[in-house]
């Protein structure tokens, strides 16, 4: 089990998540690879005390990169992610816009 700080990374903030907040109260985090459903529920009732009701993860896996500099081809890949779609109670939101 890891820290509840490290579970959460950053917010996604998309068109897409975003209607998805509005309409069927859904939220969008990238979160660390090695954190689980139980993590991520715990870090996000901890740090926006909301209740939540179910989590869904998606593993996307880095793309592969070619770049042609002055020495010839070289090849890179980015690294994997992890992203988490949370489903609040209703009549619960979460402001990421709001002042603190």
């Amino acid at each position: 089990m890891i820290p509840m700080e490290q579970v959460l990374i950053k917010p996604v903030l998309t068109e897409k998540i975003q209607n998805l907040s509005d309409k069927i109260n859904k939220y969008g985090f990238v979160v660390s690879l090695e954190s689980s459903k139980a993590d991520i529920k715990h870090a996000v009732e901890k740090k926006f005390k909301v209740n939540v009701e179910t989590v869904h993860v998606i593993n996307v896996k880095g793309k592969t990169k070619r770049m042609s500099t002055r020495r010839g081809m070289t090849n890179g890949r980015r690294s994997d992610t992890k992203k988490a779609i949370v489903t609040l109670q209703k009549e619960q939101k979460i402001d990421f816009f709001a002042g603190k």
